[in-house]
């Protein structure tokens, strides 16, 4: 599937299916994780893996799968010893998502969307950034055009900025996807605080939302996704983000919680359950549904029968 294709199903009001998660499906199937840049080398050594996870959730119903790029940015794959091998790690992962492109079944039309997110190293065992290795703005921009340079060489459809929560680090990234001239789709994260309030994901202080969705530039970008939240998060969010986004909303919700370099899949959300949610969210005119960290192909099943019973 072109992107063009893409986008006149959106323009046309239809219900586009995502894959799934990519990393921790990969922990999932025995693939080891880096201590210190978690998915991203794992395309090294489970190329083909990669590839079947990518087919699995195309079989599933994915008309959209994503590179397993989220940690594959400079600042990720450097600390972690693998600073010569940023374009060889990229070009890995990008290569086994459209090889699964091109074996998709009966001929199906697929796109491939490019993810670039601005995760920075984390303390290890926890969900917390690491502030003594958060590198300065002028490093992140160099970082985010870079692996940016490589999706687009890569031959990906669209970059999809994912989990961008951080209002330091997200415009830097937002402003490198768009200089690809790539179709951009912004994902964005938020989660509830102590008070029952919608607020971004950031885990270390209880910062409002709203610069997050002001990061969201008037034109350029496609798609806002509601992603990497939980799943009775997201239609609050969905709410928020329409005051200042008139275009498709897709939603896909992560389920289970991350201990640096590892997921953890206790408590992860029944795909049964799930459904409830996307049926939910498909009320409140989403177009996009898929899952992200913790859901399987089992959870994209749920999604695409959502999807058809509205046919």
């Amino acid at each position: 599937m072109s992107y063009a294709q893409v986008k006149k199903r959106l323009d046309a009001g239809e219900v586009i299916i995502l894959d799934g998660a990519t990393g921790t499906e990969l922990q999932r199937r025995g693939a080891k994780m880096s201590p210190e840049a978690w998915c991203g080398p794992a395309s090294l050594d489970n190329a083909d893996l990669l590839t079947e996870v990518h087919l699995d959730y195309i079989r599933a119903g994915s008309d959209v799968i994503t590179t397993n790029t989220y940690a594959s940015g400079r600042m990720m794959l450097t600390p972690a010893g693998f600073g010569d091998r940023i374009e060889e790690i990229n070009k890995v992962a990008i290569d086994a998502a459209l090889r699964a492109r091109d074996l998709a079944p009966d001929g199906r039309a697929v796109a491939v969307g490019g993810c670039l997110s601005h995760m920075v190293p984390h303390i290890a065992g926890t969900d917390l950034v690491d502030p003594e290795r958060t590198p300065g703005p002028a490093e992140m921009s160099e970082a985010f055009h870079e692996l940016a340079g490589l999706l687009k060489k890569g031959g990906v459809d669209h970059i999809m900025l994912e989990m961008m929560y951080e209002p330091t680090r997200t415009p830097l990234a937002v402003e490198a996807a768009l200089s690809t001239g790539l179709p951009v789709w912004f994902g964005m994260s938020s989660r509830f605080d102590d008070n029952g309030k919608v607020v971004s994901f950031n885990l270390a202080s209880d910062i409002p939302l709203q610069p997050i969705i002001d990061c969201i530039p008037d034109r350029g970008v496609d798609v806002v996704n509601i992603m990497h939240t939980q799943s009775n998060v997201v239609s609050d969010t969905i709410d928020l983000v329409r005051k200042k986004f008139s275009g498709p909303i897709g939603a896909y919700p992560d389920s289970g919680y991350f201990e640096m370099p590892n997921w953890n899949f206790s408590e992860v959300i029944e795909p049964a359950r799930l459904k409830t949610f996307y049926s939910e969210w498909l009320d409140k005119g989403v177009q996009l549904l898929g899952g992200c960290c913790g859901l399987t192909v089992g959870h994209i099943e749920a999604a695409n029968a959502a999807r058809n019973e509205r046919r």
